[in-house]
């Protein structure tokens, strides 16, 4: 077996494929404008940031990561048979999809309870994408406020299990966030 460094798995990692199948969530606008297929790069790219080169089923459940629960309708033999990636990528994805009957506590807490390592780690990237996404113009203080609390005890602490470095991204997106509600809450009772 001959070693690649980082860089060479990444050169050498085919996505099209994946990214063809992402392209059905073009037609899943999100609250904060734009689509779920954007959102599905934006996750891939936070990865990409963090140097998981080597994790080809990461990388590739990075962008289907939403689409089991966005389109139920996705035939998941397609994606199985993509390409040797296919089964674990279907597996990860499905790790990381909210089932019907979860609520998002109950499936936030499946994942940090059963999660797997890379189930927990594509969590924590997805996230901070929602995070960074997270505008006030769009969302009520009160959800921003409730999205935060759940991010604190569920994904916060799934970070301090895979990755510190996104642990300390998250604590910050969180704290940042936190600051600019209560700066806009202070305003609006001093009008």
């Amino acid at each position: 077996m001959t070693y690649m460094t980082p860089l060479e798995s990444l050169r050498n990692l085919v996505l099209a494929p994946y990214i063809l199948k992402a392209t059905a969530l073009i037609s899943v606008q999100r609250a904060v404008g734009g689509n779920q297929f954007r959102h599905s790069f934006s996750t891939l790219g936070i990865l990409l940031d963090y140097k998981f080169f080597n994790n080809s089923v990461l990388l590739k459940a990075s962008l289907l990561h939403d689409l089991l629960e966005d389109m139920p309708e996705t035939q998941v033999d397609e994606i199985r048979w993509i390409d040797s990636d296919g089964t674990a990528v279907v597996e990860l994805v499905l790790e990381v999809t909210k089932r019907k009957d979860e609520t998002k506590s109950q499936y936030l807490q499946r994942v940090l309870e059963f999660g797997s390592q890379n189930a927990l780690i594509l969590k924590c990237a997805d996230r901070i994408s929602n995070l960074t996404d997270l505008h006030r113009d769009i969302q009520t203080d009160q959800k921003i406020s409730d999205y935060l609390d759940q991010t604190e005890k569920y994904v916060i602490p799934m970070a301090q299990q895979v990755n510190a470095d996104m642990l300390i991204e998250l604590t910050d997106l969180v704290a940042k966030r936190r600051r600019i509600v209560r700066m806009l809450e202070s305003d609006r009772h001093n009008d």
